[in-house]
Order: C-alpha cells, then structure tokens, then sequence
C-alpha cells in the first residue's frame, strides 16, 4: 500500500505581510499541511528558527518579507535575506537540499502572490520527498 506524501510547510512572516484579519492562503489544504509564524518584522526570523522548523519536521521553510526598500524597519528584509543565506549554507554542509528553504518578497496584504509561491514551491517539495531530518 502506498501513502501519498503530504508535504508540511513553515511560513515564517512579518506581521505586515498579512494584516490581521487577513485569509492565509492554503491555511488548510488537501495537498499540504502548512503552520504560519507571524513575526514583528522579517528580521526577526533568527537562524535557529529556521533550524527549528526543519528539526520539527518541515519539509520545506517559507520566509515572506517586504519588498526592497518598503521595509517599515527600514533593514528587516535585508537581515532576514543573510539569515536565510546562512541557513541555507548549513543545510548545504549537513547534506539537507538547501532549496527547501527560500525567502521571497511579497507587498503587504498580497495574499494571492503567496498563494501563488507556495502552489508554485509544492511540486518541487514533493520531488525532493520527506525531510530528512524530521
């Protein structure tokens, strides 16, 4: 009997990318399981969340951050693009495809843009399978 491979996604966000009240996208989903983390800001995303999130079985880690130069901390964006770099180098090094994690910029309230990036990142996770390390 074959199980069909239901990958789970962490959406890691600043807290402007989806105002309150907003609809997540794929918040509940029949080809995922995805959990969202709201941030202050996408500069708080620190390195050991994003390791966290994979140790806790996340097969892929999305972070959401504002567009260049619309960052209402002014670097939030820029920190969290070197975090997710740095990250990305370690899951290189510990032999974890480091395309499982990936950061994208995304205007405030543009649910329909994150929907579009995680419909877009499931075929690729479901090609690369089950997290390793989970």
């Amino acid at each position: 009997m074959e199980s069909q491979f239901k990958p789970q996604i962490t959406v890691f966000h600043c807290i402007n990318t989806f105002p309150a009240g907003a609809v997540l996208p794929f918040a509940e989903s029949e080809t995922c399981r995805i959990r969202f983390y709201k941030l202050p800001c996408s500069s708080m995303v620190k390195d050991v969340y994003l390791l966290r999130a994979f140790e806790a079985g996340a097969d892929a880690v999305l972070v959401f951050v504002c567009p260049h130069g619309q960052c209402r901390y002014v670097e939030g964006n820029i920190r969290a693009a070197k975090r997710v770099a740095f990250v990305k180098r370690l899951l290189d090094e510990i032999e974890i495809d480091p395309g499982r994690l990936a950061l994208f910029n995304i205007a405030a309230g543009d649910a329909a843009a994150a929907a579009a990036i995680i419909q877009k990142t499931l075929p690729e996770i479901v090609k690369l399978g089950p997290n390793p390390a989970a």
